[in-house]
């Protein structure tokens, strides 16, 4: 056979050789509670994903919703008129979140995936896989993205294969914190405002040390200086507001009773409700 006649394996990915997504948390407690909603012969949950492509090539996922579907050892089912018409409802909502990929519970990818994928590829071209670890196999909910790599002899294309494309987690302190709660195999009890507040200033001061650990490391030569990391921080410095350390606290004092007023608030309220209802209910029985 001469050289040029030559078949070569080779695996077509062009367009996701420098692919990333990131995942907002409603997402994830989205498709947890999916999964807690699930019927009860279903092993795990499909769905669609929402969102975007940021214009440096980013997914952007930021909504999702269940599809039903049937599976077996031999093929899976979906019900596309209700995927079409959960589609269109959304967009009626938001028309610039698109179909971006889709998601299953599970702790990777499973032999009924590639066919699922085949589908939503006709929807989206290159689409994302979002698999969630609802039964907390590695000790914690594990969250990862996959797209999918065509394994290709000649112009005959053999089979796919999925492969891992790095993930962020995209959420501010608030939602972080309850999105490590839910990580967890089991929790005593969810933390309230002050309780967070303290886990969140914990993380922050910890933080703090871990700067002023690395520019001593610099200004005493341990550690090689990066102008990048530098500036970073020179700019961290420079947007924090100029208060003497009376009115910082006073600040934080008066927040923080508005807070406790807020709970006192609530709590009344939901009290003055109770007691409305039983009286209502024993005026009925009476």
């Amino acid at each position: 056979m001469a050289a040029g006649d030559r078949t070569v394996l080779q695996f077509n990915s062009p367009s996701s050789v420098s692919l990333s997504a990131k995942v907002h948390p409603l997402v994830i407690f989205n498709i947890c509670d999916c999964y807690v909603r699930r019927p009860d012969q279903a092993e795990r949950v499909i769905g669609t994903l929402l969102g975007s492509v940021l214009p440096d090539g980013t997914v952007d996922i930021r909504n999702s919703y269940a599809v039903p579907h049937t599976e077996s050892a031999e093929q899976v089912a979906l019900d596309i008129e209700y995927h079409h018409n959960m589609l269109v409802s959304h967009q009626k909502v938001n028309p610039k979140e698109v179909i971006v990929g889709w998601y299953s519970t599970g702790l990777g990818v499973t032999g009924g995936s590639a066919l699922i994928h085949d589908f939503y590829s006709r929807e989206v071209p290159n689409p994302i896989h979002l698999t969630v670890d609802t039964g907390f196999r590695n000790g914690e909910g594990t969250v990862k993205a996959f797209v999918s790599v065509n394994l290709a002899l000649g112009d005959r294309q053999l089979a796919a294969q999925f492969q891992e494309i790095p993930l962020d987690l995209c959420m501010v302190e608030a939602e972080r914190v309850g999105f490590d709660i839910l990580k967890k195999t089991a929790v005593d009890k969810l933390p309230n405002d002050l309780e967070g507040m303290e886990v969140t200033m914990g993380r922050l001061l910890a933080l703090i040390d871990d700067v002023y650990k690395y520019v001593d490391d610099v200004v005493e030569g341990r550690v090689p200086a990066d102008n990048n990391i530098g500036r970073f921080i020179a700019e961290t410095v420079a947007s924090l507001p100029k208060l003497s350390p009376p009115a910082f606290d006073k600040l934080m004092n008066d927040s923080l009773q508005d807070q406790l007023l807020l709970l006192y608030l609530s709590s009344i309220t939901r009290t003055q409700l109770g007691l409305a209802e039983k009286l209502n209910t024993a005026a009925q029985i009476l």
